[in-house]
């Protein structure tokens, strides 16, 4: 009796064994992660500012592919903070900036359009206009002596889908749809001057 009870507990933990290597293995190769995420970011001194650089992580949802291919153009907000904590109180924004980018599809040219203010960059995959608006290089304006050099401030950055941009009938999808609702948490770091 001690026997096939030994076999059932190595056939048990074997089970449990070769089910944890493919949740460890498999499931990850399966799943497509749709959203944004933030890799890195950095504020460094350049020259005669400061220099943000970020890495993002973008995989736009089915659903976002598809209206994309059918001529609606995708708005995204990128936000940068810099903040200076205080003990005292809440803390102090010293630098609050936006940028909006639109990516675009053309169906008459089958080009993917990339616009940040009045300058544009179209290319031939959706691939490729993604992976040059996951890598952010941009000068910061901040005014010489904002930031002192015996103080520590913590710096926030997110790249999200701005639903507001869209036409209204898509704005009413948005609402509580995991789908539209793309974007990342707040990536936050500490700056020492």
């Amino acid at each position: 009796m001690t026997v096939s009870s030994t076999r059932c507990c190595r056939r048990i933990s074997f089970l449990a064994a070769l089910l944890a290597l493919w949740l460890a293995i498999g499931s990850p190769l399966c799943a497509r992660a749709d959203g944004i995420e933030v890799r890195r970011a950095s504020l460094s001194v350049g020259e005669d500012s400061y220099v943000l650089e970020a890495n993002f992580e973008i995989a736009l949802t089915p659903t976002l592919e598809d209206v994309l291919n059918k001529g609606v153009s995708l708005y995204f907000l990128l936000e940068f903070e810099l903040l200076r904590p205080r003990w005292y109180w809440f803390s102090d924004k010293i630098v609050t900036t936006q940028q909006q980018y639109r990516l675009s599809y053309h169906a008459l040219t089958r080009q993917y359009r990339i616009g940040v203010g009045n300058l544009y960059q179209n290319f031939g995959a959706l691939a490729d206009a993604l992976e040059v608006m996951s890598r952010l290089r941009r000068r910061e304006e901040i005014e010489p002596g904002t930031l002192r050099k015996d103080t520590t401030y913590t710096a926030a950055l997110r790249l999200r889908l701005d639903t507001s941009q869209l036409p209204k009938p898509f704005q009413l999808s948005t609402l509580g749809s995991r789908e539209w609702n793309v974007g990342s948490d707040w990536y936050r770091w500490t700056v020492t001057p």
